[in-house]
This record gives structure tokens, sequence and C-alpha cells, in this order.
């Protein structure tokens, strides 16, 4: 499979068979297929995380931690308490060989997660917030397991940020007094090298 068509049928997967279905098929290549397009948000979400949480702090999560490719850098920064879910076994799999993640799970965002309220410090994810892929709903169960005065560090593909409804969701959840806006950045570009029209931001909120 081209990575270019790996990246057509994740983008275009319609409900979460079809999503875990293109990256169990991609786990193989897919670390290597994305470093020759140049795919730089796991590595970049390490600088949010480093700005507002301590080295050190934990538990935190890797919100679609996929094949674990942020997961070293976090360590390298001092931060030794890190957790992971993907709805990809096949993706986890790849994952637990980096031996960087103190605990991963098979879950999907969007429905109930398998950790109590307020266990995280920090959420963070990248390049989970895209075209068919987690939807906004997907915060309110986020930000339960994340404690007060924590933080959640996310990108998001730009083009769905009003269309598929998660401005709407950022602003229910502050006027409901369970996050505050702490951050947004200007769109910048996930692929150095490929997809020049592809465009994210990063997110960041304080839990309340």
């Amino acid at each position: 499979m081209t990575v270019n068509k790996a990246l057509d049928l994740v983008y275009a997967a319609k409900n979460e068979e079809e999503l875990a279905a293109g990256y169990a098929a991609w786990a193989a290549g897919y670390d290597r297929e994305t470093a020759e397009l140049g795919y730089c948000l796991p590595f970049v979400i390490t600088g949010w995380l480093a700005r507002y949480v301590p080295a050190g702090e934990g538990p935190l999560l890797d919100a679609g931690c996929g094949t674990g490719l942020t997961g070293p850098y976090a360590k390298a920064l001092g931060y030794d308490d890190v957790e992971g879910l993907d709805l990809s076994e096949e993706m986890l799999e790849v994952a637990r060989g980096r031996k960087a993640y103190t605990r991963l799970e098979k879950a999907a965002l969007g429905e109930r997660l398998p950790w109590p309220d307020d266990y995280f410090r920090a959420f963070f994810a990248s390049g989970v917030f895209t075209e068919g892929h987690a939807p906004a709903s997907a915060f309110d169960d986020l930000v339960r397991i994340t404690a007060r005065g924590g933080h959640a560090m996310f990108t998001i593909r730009d083009s769905i940020i009003e269309r598929n409804g998660f401005r709407e969701r950022f602003d229910a959840l502050a006027a409901a007094g369970k996050w505050r806006l702490v951050e947004e950045t200007p769109t910048f570009r996930p692929y150095a090298i490929a997809e020049p029209e592809i465009g994210v931001k990063v997110f960041v909120f304080e839990v309340l």
C-alpha cells in the first residue's frame, strides 16, 4: 500500500471499524512512510507538553498514540509516567516495542474510557482530530479523566474545527466550567515535505 493510498483510506473512514482496519493495514509501514512525508506532529506536541507540564509530573495520557512515536521523546524530556490509548491493536503492538509507556489500552475516543475521574495530570493528542477520525464528543470523557488544574494539549486539522462541531464543543465545555482556553496557535503544516494544503492548529486548555 502506498503512503498516499494509506492516507486516503484513513481520512475517508466512515466509522470506527473502517478506521481501525485502515490502521491495521498500515501499522507495519506507518513510521517509515510518514517520516518520508515529513510528518512532525508526534514530535512537536512535546513542545507544548514541556511548556505546560513540569518534567516528572504525571500520569499523562497520549490519546490516540498510534505506534507510539511521541513516547520516547516525552520520556527523554523527563516524563516517565505516560499511558496511551489507540483503537488499533496492530498500532499498539508497535508502541509496546518502544518501551516508553507505562500502560497501553485499546480504546476508542468518543466512547467511555477505561480510567477513573481526575486520573491524569494532562492529556495530549497529535494527528488524532482530523478527517475521518475522533469526534468532538471525545473531549467530554477526556476532560472527565483529567484532574483539575491539568491540561489538554492537542492538534486539530483546521478544516474541521467549525465544520465538525469542534469549536462548538470547546465553547460548550468552557460555558459549563469544565475548562478554559489557554492557547490557540496559528495554522501550520503537519507535513514538512508533502501535503502542503493541509493545516493544523494546537489548542491548549486548562481543566477546571
